[in-house]
């Protein structure tokens, strides 16, 4: 698979797409055409009936996303409408992460800082080596996260660990991480891809349209409850029951055997 940019590498591996954020020598900063290449990426994945989860990762072992990359701000946000324009890329990106239809995994080594962090949150799940550093330098740099990083980041580890985050401006370990709610799962760092690669396989055997639904819906109620579209919660589970994976499933379960999902 051909990506815009050469410093973000996208791969089919089996049921699995890999996206891998590829500038080892800044420490897989990110940069502005890094940000642009994400919603392409993703449309060419979700556009493959083959890959069924997706897997976010830095190149090397040094770092998985060490933050946005700094050495181009004073070009690209040195200035109200630059800044605004930065923002905007950025945050097109990330949403382009959390409204992808397929499940998410960011599989984290190394340095995972600032914008890192957003892209980890922006993932369904967060699966780390135990040597991965966390942290949120805003306030080393003068810079105010917005409304939607810290909304994501609220949800999973509440206010207290949020403000600890925020105020500190400080490296946290994966353990600490992993008992913030941050990430899901800490392993061995030789263990890590080896592991995800086992839960990719777990979850690519599920019926594609009942992890749909489930996104969907989980997603819907992590809104105010005012805004949460019940319609469209039930009809995602309405196309679950008329599915021919629904017809398969009930068929594998009465025949004592795998079931074999094709998304419809």
């Amino acid at each position: 698979m051909i990506s815009p940019t050469e410093r973000m590498i996208a791969e089919v591996d089996g049921a699995i797409g890999w996206l891998t954020f590829n500038n080892p020598s800044r420490r897989n900063a990110v940069s502005m055409d890094m940000w642009q290449a994400i919603p392409e990426i993703f449309d060419a994945f979700e556009r493959d009936p083959a890959v069924r989860v997706i897997v976010l990762t830095g190149a090397g072992d040094k770092a998985f996303v060490s933050g946005a990359d700094i050495s181009e701000f004073e070009k690209n946000r040195s200035s109200p409408e630059a800044v605004a324009r930065y923002d905007e890329i950025g945050a097109r990106a990330q949403g382009r992460i959390v409204n992808a239809t397929k499940p998410t995994i960011a599989m984290i080594r190394g340095f995972c800082m600032g914008g890192g962090v957003g892209v980890a949150l922006s993932c369904d799940l967060r699966i780390a080596a135990e040597s991965a550093q966390f942290g949120i330098p805003a306030a080393k740099l003068g810079i105010g996260y917005r409304v939607d990083g810290v909304t994501k980041l609220l949800a999973l580890v509440g206010p207290a660990f949020a403000k600890e985050i925020f105020y500190t401006a400080r490296r946290f370990t994966a353990a600490e991480a992993h008992g913030m709610g941050l990430v899901n799962r800490v392993l061995a760092d030789g263990e890590l891809e080896g592991f995800v690669r086992s839960y990719c396989g777990m979850i690519a055997e599920n019926a594609p349209l009942s992890l749909l639904a489930s996104k969907g819906i989980i997603t819907e109620l992590s809104k105010l409850s005012s805004e949460v579209d019940r319609k469209h919660c039930e009809e995602l589970v309405r196309r679950c029951f008329e599915s021919e994976d629904y017809v398969e499933g009930r068929r594998a379960f009465m025949e004592k055997r795998k079931p074999q999902f094709n998304g419809r």
